[in-house]
C-alpha cells in the first residue's frame, strides 16, 4: 500500500490545479481528494496522540 497523503502533498497538487484549471489533476476532482484525504489523516494523527 502507498503512502498516506500527507498536508504538504496535498498543498502541491492544490497548488498544481491552481495554476492549470484545465489540467487533469484540476478536472477530476483530484486535488479535492488530496485535500480531503490529508485532512482526514491529519485527524487521525491527533487521536492517536490523544
Amino acid at each position: 500500500m502507498g503512502k498516506n497523503m500527507d498536508r504538504e502533498s496535498a498543498d502541491r497538487i492544490i497548488a498544481a490545479a491552481d495554476r492549470d484549471p484545465d489540467s487533469p489533476t484540476a478536472t477530476s476532482g483530484f486535488a479535492d481528494r488530496a485535500d480531503a484525504a490529508a485532512t482526514r489523516n491529519e485527524n487521525k494523527e491527533d487521536e492517536e496522540d490523544s
